[in-house]
């Protein structure tokens, strides 16, 4: 695909909340481009922070000495929300740890995970009778809260592990630990099934997580965002060498949302209005802000958005000078850092002479070819189609050394003759099963020259005006 620059501009308005201000003592410069944050997590123990709040309504963390009580349910989900997002081999240790965060002014815990490019925050409500801060890792934490009954549990924390039936005065477990660990924290969880505990690292281990410091919140309806993503995601580069391609493209107006995504062969374009949907008065975008957001963390996100049942809108803020970008909603929050460079001058391949147009029914379309499809391996996944226009009819082949295929059905062909055309049959599926419609219309060239899928019939979401070109590139072969 041929490329031309694109102006990436923006305002945007930072929105802070209860807990914006907590964070641990790191470096965080936000010049370069990836990771977030430049610095490693440094390892080496730090003095003691101090103990007192601060004024106002962010509290300052305080040392680890965390006694609460939250429901098993809450701790779990709002585990499993940001557990997901922790690496699987992280370069430290501090990295596959969540920083837990309890502020007794507000009586609510924080959960953060943070793997030098992507951040997430939660919070919700719990008893808090000692505020602290402390780092678990997340895995087996989650792994322990999940098997938990329903019911409250306690959560606090303690110098040293303990055997079973010991006071931590009476155990003698830590003399024998170097003195880096036996210091580390350890969180004690106390449910009615019994009592389990797992040493964690000083909060001060865990880097800052940035702030998006910006001058205007765009409000984004969140299921527009989620069916957005979910259509665009799937054609997003895995090569790492195409590093542009790795992300979806947004092109933000005043009134409109564009979701771009190619990975060189083929291509998504969706376009929705979010007109009406702020809650509050927003800055006029004299320009489009256009960015390219990371595929891995747009994955996290939209797996989040779908398991919230709030009708409220997602508000992002963007920032030029560090290129951050942030999704809030609720108590929820996600940072990750935009891609550099240009995305490909996409829209001229859309503007072509489509000669043949013809419509399908979808359902039965996708499932001829999941039928046809198991025929095809990564040595041999070419599908044939060919259209005629005198019977009206589309036909779908695949041919194999051991055996063949052939599917036939009725469409609505506006054209004339006949025209065979072939396409990747995994890129074909995936294409038609974007499509969110009743039926899909096909509209293509010539044989070598590419076709686009859009929606046809009635919406599968009435209450998501989204308009939707996926264009495919045809294997070609003299």
């Amino acid at each position: 695909m041929q490329t031309k620059s694109h102006t990436a501009t923006a305002k945007s308005r930072k929105k802070e909340s209860g807990f914006s201000k907590i964070k641990p003592k790191a470096s965080v410069p936000l010049e370069q481009t990836e990771p977030l944050v430049e610095d490693e997590p440094k390892l080496e123990e730090k003095s003691a922070r101090n103990s007192s709040n601060s004024a106002g309504d962010s509290p300052q963390l305080l040392p680890a000495e965390i006694k609460l009580v939250c429901t098993q349910d809450n701790l779990a989900n709002h585990l499993e929300l940001v557990s997901k997002a922790v690496p699987a081999k992280p370069t430290h240790p501090v990295l596959g740890n969540v920083l837990l965060v309890a502020c007794k002014k507000t009586q609510r815990v924080q959960l953060s995970v943070f793997d030098m490019s992507l951040a997430i925050q939660t919070s919700f409500d719990a008893k808090v009778i000692s505020p602290g801060d402390m780092t678990i890792p997340v895995g087996l934490l989650s792994d322990i809260v999940g098997k938990f009954s329903p019911g409250d549990i306690t959560l606090v924390s303690r110098e040293a592990l303990n055997r079973e039936g010991e006071d931590s005065e009476d155990s003698g477990n830590s003399a024998t630990l170097p003195e880096a660990v036996s210091n580390s924290p350890v969180a004690t969880l106390i449910a009615a099934c019994g009592r389990y505990q797992v040493r964690g690292l000083s909060s001060e281990e865990f880097p800052a997580i940035p702030e998006v410091k910006t001058a205007q919140t765009i409000c984004i309806p969140a299921e527009t965002l989620k069916e957005g993503l979910k259509g665009s995601l799937f054609a997003t580069a895995t090569d790492e060498g195409k590093h542009i391609l790795t992300g979806v493209y947004f092109k933000i107006g005043q009134d409109s949302l564009e979701f771009a995504a190619t990975d060189g062969h083929r291509l998504v374009v969706l376009n929705t209005s979010i007109q009406g949907f702020s809650k509050k008065k927003q800055a006029e975008i004299t320009q489009p802000l256009e960015l390219t957001v990371p595929a891995k963390s747009l994955a996290e996100l939209e797996r989040i958005l779908s398991s919230r049942t709030s009708a409220d809108p997602v508000e992002l803020s963007y920032s030029t000078e560090s290129a951050l970008i942030e999704f809030r909603w609720g108590a929820q929050r996600l940072v990750t850092r935009c891609l550099e460079g240009t995305y490909p001058a996409y829209p001229d391949l859309l503007q072509q002479d489509f000669q043949h147009q013809v419509t399908l029914e979808k359902a039965p379309f996708i499932k001829a070819i999941e039928r046809i499809a198991v025929l095809a391996d990564k040595k041999e996944k070419t599908l044939s189609i060919r259209i005629n226009s005198e019977a009206q009819q589309v036909s779908l082949s695949l041919f194999r050394e051991f055996g063949n295929g052939l599917e036939q059905m009725a469409a609505h062909v506006n054209s004339e003759g006949t025209l065979s055309i072939s396409f990747n049959i995994k890129y074909l599926l995936e294409g038609a099963k974007a499509i969110a419609s009743s039926q899909l219309q096909m509209h293509l060239t010539q044989r070598d020259g590419p076709a686009i899928l859009v929606p046809a019939g009635n919406p599968s979401k009435p209450n998501i005006l989204m308009d939707a070109k996926y264009l495919l590139m045809p294997i070609f072969k003299e």
